[in-house]
């Protein structure tokens, strides 16, 4: 079992029983040692992977959980004691795990942990030129039924987006508060180790886990509830919304527990359905969030399988600035991303749209090589894995891929971050500047940007009228000394 396979009914743990079967679970020294992990996201799978071998003797398994150098050496050890007549996973979410397994002589039955496997998106996805994932998202409704009236779906119309874009509210709003768990013996185990791992030397940042991310299957399943009783009824409007007073707004935190396997999407989509039914929650934000969960991530999980392993090099716009010191711990007087990482320090997470918008964007504009992107969103996030980050950092936030997963960069100045937040308050740039030492450097580096890519982006559609404004700005030339002015001290810490 795999640490992003923390549930006892899924793939090839599924049928089996304590009478007929051993289980491995291997904590890798290599792998916690070998990346920047943030630490909640290092705690949150060693402490659900030591849970569940604790709830799996408790059922009666033996259990052999091994701390070793790395998952090859502790799958060789197990062979070595214990001489199995075969060794059974569930297929990794990673190519290179799958590869790992394969070249083990591991056997592997199709991961369960998702509603479309790769080769049912490869079905789907066959002789299409454009995959979009509106397509795929209206495919999974009728094929899963959820949200549909027969054969229409729910509602009248397949997408509420437009109903779910509002800015945050003026007013002080009652944002619903997250559910905690208190930490127990395994967690604080976990977390003593993970303490003595950094003191050693090992990279690991951030702040301590206060019980916002759940480390067991129960406590997933209390989350879920919690979520659909009282977060998703006032989801769906402000899903987009940024605010510096709070960090989660109406947003269900669900996708760590998602990503790891301690909660399945298919009953996720069952409890958000039957609230939708029982009139307890709109259909704007049962569909927004079924949409993320059986539109956008499958999309992004089924798109991760078809185009590896070239699509992880992908670097269509030439992008090799280094990761600006801000993302590692330098200030800023940027508001926003001040204040959003403040949020990733703190929880190892933040929304899509801070994500998108915010992180993204300023690395879009700035040129950040996307490969480093993603390695950061990965080991800085609780949810974070490949399958996830690539898609979402090459396709959606960077654009690397030229528009093979989305038709245009998501591109903006400091005007739409005024719009969907309260960030722009009392910062020292004016987003409404271009140029001059106090212009919002996200509106200097949209103008450059455009600049930079114009003869890629003019016959751009969704682009072009940009393009065309930035060619009639009458001070372009200054717009770009101070694009080079701003990037200067984005690479040096001092922005």
């Amino acid at each position: 079992m795999l640490g992003d396979q923390l549930n006892r009914h899924l793939g090839a743990l599924r049928h089996a029983t304590p009478t007929n079967t051993r289980v491995l679970m291997v904590e890798s020294a290599t792998k916690l040692r070998s990346r920047r992990w943030h630490i909640q996201r290092a705690h949150l799978v060693t402490s659900g992977m030591r849970h569940l071998a604790a709830e799996l003797r408790a059922e009666g398994f033996e259990v052999d959980y091994q701390r070793a150098p790395s998952l090859r050496e502790g799958l060789g050890r197990h062979r070595t004691q214990y001489a199995p007549t075969r060794v059974l996973a569930t297929e990794p979410a990673s190519w290179d795990g799958l590869a790992m397994l394969s070249a083990e002589g591991v056997e592997t039955v199709p991961t369960d942990q998702f509603l479309c496997h790769p080769s049912d998106f490869a079905d789907w996805a066959l002789g299409r030129n454009r995959l979009r994932m509106e397509d795929f998202y209206r495919w999974q409704r009728r094929r899963l039924g959820y949200l549909m009236d027969g054969d229409e779906p729910a509602g009248g119309q397949w997408n509420f987006d437009h109903d779910n874009r509002k800015p945050p509210p003026r007013k002080p709003h009652p944002w619903p508060v997250p559910v905690h768990h208190e930490l127990d013996d395994i967690d604080r185990a976990a977390l003593d180790d993970l303490h003595a791992l950094r003191d050693s030397g090992a990279p690991i940042w951030g702040d301590d886990p206060t019980g916002v991310w759940p480390t067991t299957r129960a406590r997933a399943l209390a989350q879920l509830r919690h979520a659909v009783q009282n977060v998703l009824p006032g989801f769906g409007p402000y899903e987009d919304a940024m605010l510096s007073t709070n960090w989660h707004l109406s947003h269900t935190l669900l996708s760590p527990a998602l990503n790891l396997g301690l909660l399945h999407p298919r009953e996720v989509c069952d409890e958000i359905e039957a609230a939708y039914r029982r009139g307890e929650v709109p259909i704007a934000s049962a569909e927004g969030a079924i949409r993320q969960i059986i539109g956008w991530r499958e999309y992004v999980w089924g798109t991760y399988w078809s185009w590896m392993p070239e699509y992880r090099s992908t670097n269509e716009l030439g992008a090799h600035r280094p990761l600006p010191p801000v993302f590692t711990g330098a200030s800023t007087a940027m508001r926003c991303v001040e204040h959003t990482l403040s949020d990733v320090t703190h929880y190892g997470w933040t929304h899509h749209i801070q994500r998108l918008m915010v992180l993204g964007n300023l690395s879009l504009l700035a040129g950040v090589s996307p490969q480093a992107l993603v390695d950061w969103m990965w080991e800085g996030f609780v949810d974070g894995a490949e399958w996830v980050m690539l898609p979402n950092v090459l396709g959606m936030a960077l654009h690397a891929d030229g528009g093979r997963m989305a038709t245009k960069p998501y591109a903006a100045g400091g005007a739409y971050i005024h719009k969907m937040s309260d960030y722009c308050n009392g910062c020292a740039f004016d987003r409404t500047k271009r140029v001059g030492p106090d212009a919002c450097p996200f509106t200097t580096l949209y103008w450059d940007f455009l600049a930079r890519h114009r003869e890629r982006f003019d016959s751009n559609p969704r682009v072009v009228q940009q393009v065309r404004a930035m060619g009639r700005l009458t001070d372009l030339e200054a717009v770009r000394e101070r694009a080079r002015e701003v990037l200067h001290l984005l690479d040096d810490g001092r922005l």
